[in-house]
């Protein structure tokens, strides 16, 4: 019964996101690429009945560790860096405040006018976390941090790190 609220709940907020923004901005598909904020330069700022949290100019998230190009061996601990913002859990309400989201091996970013759909590629840290472990299987991976507001929606504008790759051995 809490699962079947929480998908109307994600839904309901995902209509009223969809509703707020123009319909050829919420079909687009974005490319994962460090243009993403001047492609999303053109959205409407949000206002105060949005579900959509702003953002300072100036915040970003990015990884810490591991580096760019790193050889490493899993499972893999990735750590998480912000500026100009805090990490609150969701559901926690605070201005200029977030929580983590990695992406993880894609090529297109999920839509930055909904909630984010946890799956295997877009992997939640809804209490806060700054840091984790996971198990990767060998071979090449892309890392991307975006942060998400209190209901998993995306900042506006849109508060993302730089991807990285790493291999696994």
């Amino acid at each position: 019964m809490k699962n079947v609220l929480i998908v109307v709940v994600l839904a309901v907020i995902a209509f009223f996101a969809y509703q707020y923004f123009d319909s050829k901005q919420a079909d687009r598909a974005s490319t994962i690429d460090p243009e993403i904020i001047a492609e999303t330069a053109n959205i409407n700022s949000p206002d105060s009945g949005s579900l959509i949290s702003t953002a300072p100019e100036n915040a970003s998230v990015f990884i810490i560790e591991p580096g760019n190009g790193t050889i490493v061996s899993s499972p893999v601990t990735i750590k998480f860096g912000i500026t100009n913002m805090q990490v609150a859990a969701a559901g926690k309400n605070i201005e200029n405040s977030g929580h983590h989201h990695l992406l993880l091996d894609m090529d297109v970013l999920p839509s930055l006018l909904e909630a984010l759909p946890a799956s295997e590629h877009v992997i939640h840290f809804g209490k806060g976390q700054t840091e984790t472990s996971i198990e990767l299987a060998p071979g090449t991976h892309s890392l991307q941090l975006l942060l998400g507001n209190h209901l998993h929606i995306p900042h506006y504008p849109p508060v993302i790190s730089k991807k990285i790759v790493i291999t696994v051995e």
